[in-house]
């Protein structure tokens, strides 16, 4: 995959599909923008806050430029008024700021949010609003919303929504909220999909009513799968709320900008304030699939930074703590990518027999990519092994946190250096493959 934002990285999110469920995470922001005329400029999330590149220096007295800030001002009203509907469970409310055609879509939405059980609905207009092209009566301005699902206090996550609107007769009332296709998520569950949701002391779990009945199923694994990966919050406090979404082949084609390889299972993205939102593709995932692919992707929700990790040198590390906890503590005889890690380290396997170029290519074939997961499990089970969850822990912080060399980290950690230990993995896994 590409470097993210400022470098950072994502990583792979392949596994074998449906030979072996697929497992990763999305870390960095996708590359589908939002459509050119609902942009002022070019708009990114920046630092968490949203920034406008305008088209050019705007002059406080200029008349049009003194109509289109009040006109914003009167949208931010309505839009206050929305939020504080939304928030009190007043559908009627919610959709009275918008004309009748807008209707379908809103009800959608307000449904699915609530659904949610949505705590936080702050809106924030970036920029003023920019007339539509053809449409005269017409005016676009993109919307910075942060929410919160099911506890009060979260730190927000934000989304990026474009949101029309026509002023007729000294009234602005909403034309359409767009889907958000920023450069940071892509589209959410919620702004597409009818939810039916299922709620837990820790996770809270999402499909659409055709896949209702999978739900009570799916929350008992999540919520099994939770108490796992508390375990692996190496930087805080574990996630409020695990946040899983299961999709159908429609819904994993659309949710968060689609676009995943054929064999993958799951996958979580960065939703930004802390949070990470899980996919799973119902698309035949069986039940006890399920349960390593939940231990894996909430692992990489708790264990992650908000911002990514370092870069694929550190990939087989981010993969193999997921897969070690997706294990759960099963002998290593029994994992079952053992077979497509004895192909990779044969002779002509493809790979040079350094953790930090394990990395699979985009294109690699699944076998290839199982393999590479799979030496990762087998070099994080080592250390574990040797060392002991704590001190793997540190370890995994040191290197994806706080950005130390594997080697400053190793002397930290294990009080050896990574030069030894690397090998030592590396030798361990081949011995585990046979």
């Amino acid at each position: 995959m590409t470097d993210g934002l400022d470098g950072w990285n994502e990583p792979r999110r392949h596994r074998l599909w449906p030979l072996r469920v697929v497992l990763g995470v999305v870390l960095t922001m996708l590359t589908c923008g939002l459509p050119t005329v609902l942009l002022i400029g070019v708009l990114h999330e920046v630092a968490g806050r949203p920034t406008v590149g305008r088209l050019g220096p705007a002059d406080a007295a200029d008349p049009a430029t003194r109509a289109a800030r009040q006109l914003g001002e009167r949208i931010a009203g309505q839009l206050d008024r929305q939020a504080a509907a939304l928030l009190g469970g007043d559908r009627a409310g919610f959709l009275a700021v918008a004309e009748p055609a807008a209707h379908p879509a809103l009800t959608r939405r307000y449904a699915a949010l609530r659904a949610l059980r949505v705590t936080v609905w702050r809106p924030e207009p970036t920029g003023l609003p920019a007339t539509v092209p053809s449409r005269p009566d017409e005016w676009r301005i993109v919307v910075r919303f942060q929410y919160c699902l099911v506890v009060p206090g979260c730190r927000p996550s934000p989304v990026l929504i474009g949101t029309r609107w026509r002023d007729s007769g000294g009234e602005v009332r909403l034309v359409a909220m767009e889907e958000s296709r920023s450069a940071e998520t892509g589209t959410r569950p919620w702004e597409i999909s009818e939810l039916v949701v299922a709620v837990g002391p820790r996770t809270v779990v999402a499909t659409t009513p055709a896949l209702r009945g999978k739900l009570p199923g799916l929350l008992r694994q999540a919520e099994a799968a939770a108490r796992v990966a508390d375990g692996y919050a190496v930087a805080g406090a574990p996630p409020d709320r695990y946040r899983v979404f299961y999709a159908s082949r429609a819904e994993w084609l659309s949710w968060y900008g689609g676009g995943r390889p054929k064999w993958t299972g799951g996958y979580a993205v960065t939703v930004g304030g802390g949070h990470h939102e899980v996919v799973l593709n119902a698309d035949g995932l069986s039940a006890a699939g399920a349960d390593d692919l939940l231990r894996h992707e909430l692992t990489h929700a708790a264990s992650l930074p908000e911002r990514g990790y370092p870069g694929t040198s550190t990939w087989w590390l981010v993969e193999g703590i997921a897969e070690y906890a997706g294990a759960s503590g099963q002998p290593v005889g029994r994992y079952e990518g053992l077979a497509e890690v004895r192909e990779l380290l044969a002779p002509g396997g493809g790979w040079n027999g350094r953790l930090d170029a394990l990395t699979p290519a985009d294109d690699a074939p699944a076998r290839r990519v199982g393999g590479s997961y799979g030496v990762g499990y087998l070099a994080v089970r080592h250390l574990v092994d040797r060392f002991g969850e704590q001190r793997l822990l540190a370890f995994f912080r040191s290197v994806v946190h706080d950005r130390r060399s594997p080697d400053e980290a190793s002397e930290q950690a294990f009080g050896e250096p990574w030069s030894a230990l690397h090998d030592e993995c590396v030798g361990s896994a081949r011995a585990a493959a046979g």
